[in-house]
């Protein structure tokens, strides 16, 4: 019996199976917008080729892989501010607005970055425009553009992942 686990239980297997439920986890929490899903994803497959090795194949996945990471974690910021910009906020505004995002984010993590975001943002452009539904226009961009981004980083999450299972079942 103890001779069928051995066998069945490989390290190969158990990294496999590892990488693999810490990548799907990465694909859920790309849900939650403000994880790093994709880094998490990219980690996993680190490990993988730290613990397994990387073949020529792993170095050309892992690369493209690292690609689609750095890529990921910038497209939200672009495309919150650009549809914020689209709704009216200057590019002074839409900066001020991603510094607090990002301090949000530090004391209230998880939805502090995006309530900070949406709450300096209505205030700069409430301030600037005296126009309750302007600086409202202003948050839904921010949010259409949140949405977009969340879309856009699920489906890289989902092409890492194909590039790993290409990789370690090749």
């Amino acid at each position: 019996m103890l001779d069928f686990l051995k066998e069945t239980f490989t390290p190969e297997l158990i990294s496999r199976t590892l990488t693999l439920t810490f990548m799907v986890f990465g694909l859920v929490v790309l849900l939650i917008p403000i994880l790093p899903g994709l880094v998490i994803i990219w980690a996993a497959a680190l490990g993988y080729g730290i613990f397994m090795g990387f073949s020529t194949l792993g170095w050309v996945m892992f690369a493209l892989m690292t690609v689609l990471m750095v890529v990921g974690s910038l497209v939200d910021n672009v495309l919150m501010g650009t549809s914020a910009h689209k709704e009216g906020a200057p590019w002074w505004v839409v900066l001020l607005t991603l510094l607090f995002a990002i301090l949000g984010n530090f004391l209230m993590p998880i939805v502090g970055g995006v309530l900070a975001a949406l709450l300096v943002l209505f205030l700069l452009q409430w301030a600037r425009l005296k126009d309750t539904r302007k600086a409202l226009a202003s948050m839904k961009g921010l949010l259409v553009g949140l949405g977009w981004s969340v879309a856009i980083r699920f489906i890289m999450g989902m092409v890492m992942i194909g590039l790993w299972l290409i990789w370690a079942w090749a």
